[in-house]
């Protein structure tokens, strides 16, 4: 409980709107006409340095039109994204608040083991700043989402809102980023170990 009310002030709540082209019925023998609907997206995110920068998964924010975080205050503040890496699946936002924020500390993903305990917080489908427990199921993962497939399994609860929230070792430091979960399993999560991030 200490350590979930720690990490909590540096988890942030992401949200996003993209616009989606929709294609209108046909108007005429070679014209057809597409408008735009927006579509809101939720993720997570945490804060790793007091100036600003918060990590989260890129595929939260890759094409949107705007991203505004949630602080652990209840504040919120527009986003600029100023990394992002497809093929790690992680992207870096700046805000530029007056708040104080929490930066969590890192630590080292080469250091954990099958059994160990982890802490998983997010905003599983908008429930922000929930807080689930588990334990490293396996390392070294290659779940065939890109080259440098090397995930963290755990059974902590996963599901959509958690991506880019941080997977806690038992001292809350961050050792990997929740990233991805697997549809027909039950408590099969995927984390991007930090040391890669």
């Amino acid at each position: 409980a200490l350590l979930a009310e720690r990490a909590g002030a540096g988890v942030v709540f992401v949200h996003t709107s993209k616009t989606i082209p929709l294609p209108l019925p046909w108007r005429g023998p070679s014209e057809r006409e597409t408008v735009g609907q927006s579509v809101a997206s939720l993720g997570s995110g945490f804060v790793i340095s007091a100036d600003g920068i918060i990590v989260t998964n890129n595929h939260v924010v890759d094409g949107v039109d705007w991203v505004r975080v949630v602080l652990s205050d209840g504040s919120e503040e527009e986003a600029e994204i100023v990394g992002q890496d497809p093929k790690t699946d992680l992207a870096l936002l700046r805000v530029r608040s007056s708040e104080k924020l929490h930066p969590l500390p890192l630590g080292d993903s080469d250091a954990i083991l099958p059994g160990d305990w982890v802490v998983a917080i997010g905003n599983p489908f908008g429930l922000d700043h929930t807080v689930t427990v588990g334990i490293v199921s396996a390392k070294g993962r290659d779940i065939g989402r890109g080259p440098y497939d090397d995930f963290i399994q755990t059974d902590a609860a996963i599901n959509p809102g958690n991506s880019g929230g941080p997977l806690l070792n038992m001292r809350g430091e961050v050792i990997g980023i929740n990233t991805a979960i697997n549809p027909e399993a039950n408590a099969i999560g995927f984390a991007v170990p930090i040391n890669l991030a």
